[in-house]
């Protein structure tokens, strides 16, 4: 056991899991939440204004892409079921629905703040080490800083079916910008061409400097 050689990727991936799942639901709550503060009880009636991350899972989002993406040696990236919304139900359709698509993006990046917070006055702990490599209390919190800035970002992206298109609906209110987040399968594809394009190098580098602009806080 002492020469048992374990690849650092899996050590990341298994923190990645619990941190993903903590993630994805506090931003899905955050919906629900705003959605039922504005009028629209279609997510509480189904179960979904919950913390319990298993009512929030999508066997593709939350679990295939998640493994192909580790298994594949790209970004791990993932996403929950989207909580069902009405926006018929709010007295203002137009900025109810783009509050409502808000409230998840702003979930991350609130817990972005918690996660920096406890790696400010929590006491350095070693979990383990492995490959003469030790995995620290705060390279763990600062990777749920890390994972909450990208979905923040990536959910303000204006490409259907993510939050920042209802958000752009929202202050541009138009025809076009309604047909842009009835989109549909179309937006899927188009987001997953972003992802390999050229333009997800800039991205990443977006939220490379939100990281830096986080570590100069302390």
């Amino acid at each position: 056991m002492e020469n048992l050689i374990v690849n650092p990727k899996l050590i990341l991936f298994i923190f990645f899991v619990p941190l993903f799942l903590i993630s994805i639901t506090f931003h899905e709550y955050a919906h629900a939440f705003m959605a039922y503060m504005f009028g629209d009880d279609t997510a509480k009636k189904v179960g979904r204004m919950t913390f319990n991350p298993i009512k929030h899972l999508d066997l593709i989002g939350s679990v295939l892409i998640p493994i192909a993406a580790f298994a594949s040696g790209i970004a791990l990236i993932g996403w929950a079921k989207p909580v069902p919304v009405n926006p018929d139900n709010f007295s203002n359709k137009r900025w109810g629905d783009g509050i409502v698509s808000l409230a998840g993006p702003l979930s991350n990046l609130i817990l972005a703040f918690l996660f920096y917070t406890l790696i400010l006055f929590l006491p350095e702990i070693s979990f383990f080490e492995i490959n003469d490599k030790q995995f620290l209390l705060s390279t763990i919190l600062l990777y749920g800083v890390y994972l909450n800035i990208f979905l923040f970002c990536f959910n303000l992206l204006p490409i259907p079916p993510l939050d920042g298109i209802h958000i752009l609906h929202a202050i541009f209110y138009s025809k076009f910008t309604q047909r842009l987040v009835n989109f549909g399968l179309a937006g899927s594809v188009l987001l997953i061409l972003f992802i390999y394009s050229p333009l997800w190098k800039y991205f990443n580098r977006l939220i490379n400097t939100i990281m830096k602009l986080f570590l100069s806080l302390s």
